[in-house]
């Protein structure tokens, strides 16, 4: 199994990027798919994640500025990100796991992990 995220960059606070992950070795619509993030120092904190085609958001962090969404046909799962913050900096990583994860807010509940993508909002 690989996951690959890409989509990273600088961007102006208020911007937008979008961040996609490819998967290989296992299909999306079967698994559990989630974007965390980290900061040095911090805890891999969840982000947002895709569960037969049902979505959950860490809605204290993003508050409906981020939005998950695949492509069955494509095998990837998209992290749109519009009015970023500069609290929004990290690595952001996409993660894969069983469908009926017990709590897919929790980092360790995820089987497979991709290298991770950087993140940067200027103020």
């Amino acid at each position: 199994v690989q996951l690959q995220a890409s989509g990273g960059g600088l961007v102006q606070a208020g911007g937008s990027l979008r961040l996609s992950c490819t998967a290989s070795g296992l299909t999306i619509s079967r698994y559990t798919m989630g974007w965390f993030r980290q900061v040095p120092g911090n805890e891999r904190e969840f982000v947002a994640a895709i569960r037969l085609g049902r979505t959950y958001y860490n809605e204290d962090s993003v508050n409906g500025r981020f939005s998950i969404s695949r492509d069955v046909a494509k095998n990837t799962v998209d992290l749109q990100m519009d009015s970023l913050k500069s609290e929004d900096t990290a690595v952001y990583y996409c993660a894969a796991g069983t469908p009926m994860l017990s709590n897919l807010r929790q980092n360790s509940a995820y089987a497979h992990w991709g290298p991770g993508t950087q993140v940067t909002v200027s103020s």
